[in-house]
């Protein structure tokens, strides 16, 4: 089971940060990343951390502003977001994968149930 929290309301610019509690499973044996959906729209590759946890992948809509990581005796992945944007506003859910690291939403087999994200202008 993957438990986020960490959403809310931030204003254009702010930061959140998102966690991910795992339990059933180990983060350390798993590719970890982070999908986002807004309404109407196709699910969006945001970040993953390879199993090995020395791989990260982000999409180019937030590279250098998004950061992915992992704490393993919490069995917890985070994704630390900065300089928001509107743009960023979607439902953000953590995801679990077996293969080494994977960038499609369709490679993940294990889906929390999200936590909203909301950036205002």
């Amino acid at each position: 089971q993957l438990v986020e929290s960490g959403g809310g309301l931030v204003q254009a610019g702010g930061s959140l940060r998102l966690s991910c509690a795992a339990s059933g499973r180990t983060v350390s044996r798993w590719s970890m990343g982070w999908i986002r959906q807004t309404p109407g729209k196709d699910r969006e590759f945001v970040a993953v951390l390879s199993w090995s946890g020395g791989t990260t992948e982000y999409a180019d809509s937030v590279k250098g502003r998004f950061t992915i990581s992992r704490d393993d005796p919490k069995n917890t992945v985070y994704l630390q977001m900065n300089s928001l944007k509107p743009e960023d506003t979607a439902k953000y859910y953590c995801v679990a994968g077996g293969t080494k690291l994977p960038t499609r939403p369709y490679e993940y087999d294990y889906w929390g149930q999200g936590t909203q994200v909301t950036v205002a202008s």
